[in-house]
């Protein structure tokens, strides 16, 4: 399920899923995905800009193996 959120007059979009949210990694690509034409409202949106932002369910990152190179 998806939310939405208005913009703060020169919010990005990595700003208002921080503040909306609370992470920025694999969502900003989703928001753009859900919001066709909002990247063409340059890198500030303007106040008011209506965004849908989607469910922290659907923003599960890929697990990263980490190498240990000492003990």
């Amino acid at each position: 399920m998806t939310t939405t959120a208005t913009a703060l007059s020169g919010e990005t979009v990595d700003e208002l899923c921080w503040r909306v949210l609370g992470k920025t990694a694999a969502v900003t690509e989703q928001v753009l995905a859900l919001n066709p034409g909002l990247a063409a409202l340059g890198p500030r949106l303007p106040g008011g800009t209506v965004v849908v932002l989607p469910a922290l369910a659907d923003t599960a990152s890929a697990t990263i193996d980490i190498v240990q190179l000492w003990d």
